[in-house]
């Protein structure tokens, strides 16, 4: 508890997560109102809908996760914070369960706030929470936020240097999975278990869409695999940073 109470008081005195913070908000729910007010007389709003800038959510998310490593390497205070406790692996563990725990927060209020915003401007629309389905579709959004924040700790930890964690955290979320999928013949099926694809695949259910294959995993196998992936990045960037100089 002292060690997660200290990590929580190191990230909270930065400006750079409250920042985060407000842009992940604006831009996820923002992107609703967009949706919603831009949407032809003729159409419907859903809500899958109301969730569509989840994903610019998660860059920032990841952004922020990422700094609580990458600043501390930076200034080197994460050289006291290991002389002070000298198993690493607690440290790093509780300062993804802090970055994990806000970034969950901030997922649920984003994803509701695009929700309540959608439904406010098209309360006509079939916009109400009926489903299960439709549960997950929100409701997923803030654990989704916190298994992309452990992996963005993860690799901070691991490249340590803030310019190149987030080079590769933007490029690869924004980019390269989507890139993927233009590699003759192999492409889709390796796009398949690319992880924030597979993570999609849980906020959306197994199916695709017309056109897309179908998921190879459950929707709830979807979430165990992304929180599969975050947890063994975290793993190996324990086990590098036990071995090498702060």
């Amino acid at each position: 508890m002292t060690l997660l109470a200290v990590e929580r008081i190191k990230l909270f005195t930065t400006r750079s997560p409250w920042w985060c913070a407000l842009i992940a908000l604006a831009l996820t729910i923002g992107f609703a109102g967009l949706m919603a007010g831009s949407l032809p007389s003729g159409e419907t709003l859903s809500v899958a809908n109301t969730q569509a800038g989840h994903q610019f959510g998660i860059a920032v998310i990841m952004v922020l996760a990422a700094l609580a490593v990458t600043t501390e390497y930076r200034f080197g205070t994460i050289r006291t914070t290991f002389q002070a406790v000298p198993h690493r692996g607690s440290v790093l563990v509780a300062k993804a369960t802090v970055v994990a725990v806000l970034s969950l927060v901030i997922g649920e209020i984003a994803a509701f706030g695009a929700w309540g915003l959608g439904y406010a401007i098209r309360p006509s629309d079939s916009v109400a929470l009926q489903t299960s389905a439709d549960w997950i579709t929100v409701a997923g959004v803030g654990v989704v936020f916190a298994f992309a924040a452990v992996i963005a700790v993860a690799v901070g930890t691991l490249i340590r240097h803030s310019a190149g964690a987030l080079s590769l955290l933007l490029i690869y979320v924004l980019a390269v999975e989507n890139l993927v999928q233009l590699i003759p013949t192999i492409g889709p099926k390796i796009h398949q278990w690319m992880p924030f694809n597979v993570a999609e695949r849980f906020l959306g259910g197994s199916s695709g869409g017309p056109g897309a294959p179908d998921a190879a995993l459950s929707q709830w196998g979807s979430l165990a695999y992304f929180a599969g992936v975050a947890v063994v990045l975290l793993a190996i960037a324990i086990g590098v940073a036990k071995k090498r100089d702060a």
